[in-house]
């Protein structure tokens, strides 16, 4: 097992971790607290403070105070750009500690958050604080009788509630061109996982930001998170989780006529034609599937197989699948960590269950996972599913290693059957005619189609969802700068 660097032991060893409104740290109104929790183990690691209404009012009052006051809204954009660069750096320095914590809370694999979703989060500050620096805020517009333009002016204050499959990360993807336009943002993270978005908080601080800018209120979903979402003094919002409560956020956010970005869940397919190289899209899909232990929305979990490679395609993934090494994201041999909590867990295992008892064949069987010296631990197996899809597992989105194995024979019918769910973020067509992948990826409806791979995500290519995936831009481009910059007409008559 790898030690907790000085660095983590010291954070979390000042407890209760608190909230951070106006550049202030403090404990919340009402003196409540929770506790997170290390998915490996099931052991508590941390205290937190438990915000509620009065915290959050206070946090969207900062925030709305450094709009107006602090500067940040005016400077220029390569001056913002300066500081985003320089916390993009304190990132970079502290990427141990960060991946470190990301890990104990999270539970997945310490390399992948050291080698993917912390340095994601540097690169994210500095690909939009370079954008900012390079996006014409003022344009100007052609008609008969007047001087016309259009300028683009940042919101004000922006509310952010974030998921706790990959929490930093998309910390980083979300309030990155909050911040390079000029907004000022209030952060709930996940109560599951709030760990990583405090110490960041720290570097905020460090980097010189101004006080207000960036607030942290961290506490439960029905009461920190219901009051943000439903806050009137809100310019913007942005939800990333299920659809069922991207459907309250939105309703909330309705009332107050507060315009609302949703990052919602998936249900991923990939569609394998027979020209395959099936021993490498076997081990690509079996990677996606278990990466972040299956809690990723746009990942793969229904997997169309032509029928004549479908038998060597569920033995090459079995394979691959039954020799992942589960155990706890501190083991250097692990490749698959836990699921995050035990209701978490539960999730999967009843899916696995209820899938089954609909007629689901067990290609492969899941279940609870047992790790030597980590008994408290929320580990499961990877598991495959096969038969139609008239079942839950193959309908519903898990978020758990599982897959549901669905052979055909003609194209249209694989195209049909993907367009057939409710979802709509994410899917990948797997094929050596490169013109056959790209007319299939783009009948696939889905905010994302990747041809020959799964979970791509470069800077500069917008990736959303529709239909119950989402709605109101997307995250990583140019147009994601621009959904957080409202536009203002400004014209004068002439003669």
């Amino acid at each position: 097992m790898i030690a907790l660097h000085p660095a983590v032991k010291k954070f979390l060893g000042t407890q209760p971790l608190k909230l951070l409104i106006g550049g202030e740290w403090s404990n919340a109104a009402s003196g409540a607290t929770f506790e997170t929790r290390d998915p490996g183990n099931g052991k508590v690691i941390a205290t937190v403070a438990a915000g509620t209404a009065a915290d959050v009012d206070r946090a969207v009052a900062a925030a709305g105070e450094a709009f107006r006051k602090s500067g940040w809204a005016t400077l220029p954009a390569n001056d913002r750009a300066v500081f985003l660069h320089r916390l993009a750096d304190l990132v970079d320095k502290h990427r141990e500690i960060l991946a470190q914590i990301e890990s104990l809370d999270v539970g997945k694999p310490l390399p992948q958050a050291r080698g993917g979703d912390i340095p994601n989060v540097a690169a994210t500050l500095r690909y939009f604080a370079d954008l900012s620096v390079h996006t014409r805020r003022r344009e100007p517009i052609a008609v008969s009788g007047f001087e016309a333009r259009s300028v683009r002016l940042p919101y004000g204050v922006c509310g952010f509630i974030f998921p706790w499959n990959f929490p930093l990360l998309l910390v980083g993807w979300g309030i990155a061109p909050a911040l390079a336009a000029g907004n000022t943002v209030v952060i709930k993270p996940a109560e599951d996982t709030p760990l990583s978005t405090l110490y960041f908080a720290q570097l905020v601080k460090e980097a010189g930001i101004p006080d207000g800018v960036v607030n942290v209120v961290t506490g439960l979903g029905e009461t920190a998170g219901a009051a943000l979402t439903q806050h009137p003094g809100l310019k913007r919002m942005s939800f990333t989780g299920s659809p069922e409560v991207g459907k309250l956020v939105g309703e909330a956010c309705g009332r107050n006529l507060v315009p609302v970005k949703l990052e919602l869940g998936g249900k991923g397919a990939a569609v394998l034609f027979d020209d395959i190289d099936v021993d490498h899209a076997a081990s690509a899909l079996s990677s996606a599937l278990t990466l972040n232990t299956g809690q990723v929305c746009c990942t793969a979990t229904r997997w169309l197989v032509h029928e004549k490679i479908y038998k060597r395609f569920v033995t090459r993934a079995t394979k691959a699948l039954t020799s992942l090494h589960i155990g706890h994201g501190f083991d250097p041999a692990t490749q698959m960590g836990p699921v995050v909590s035990e209701k978490q867990r539960r999730r999967v295992l009843s899916y696995l269950e209820r899938g089954e008892h609909e007629g689901a064949k067990v290609l492969l069987r899941g279940g609870p996972a047992t790790v030597k010296g980590h008994a408290g631990g929320f580990y499961v197996k990877p598991a495959l599913l096969g038969g139609d899809c008239n079942n839950v597992a193959c309908r519903e989105e898990i978020f758990g290693p599982v897959a549901y194995v669905l052979p055909f024979k003609q194209e249209d019918e694989a195209v049909e059957i993907v367009n057939r769910s409710t979802y709509g973020l994410a899917n990948s067509v797997w094929s050596a005619d490169l013109a056959r992948a790209n007319r299939v990826a783009e009948t696939m409806v889905a905010g994302n189609s990747w041809i020959n791979a799964h979970n791509l995500f470069p800077h500069g290519v917008p990736y959303g969802g529709c239909n119950l995936s989402g709605l109101g831009g997307g995250v990583n481009s140019p147009e994601t700068l621009l959904d957080y910059l409202r536009p203002q007409s400004v014209v004068r008559p002439l003669g």
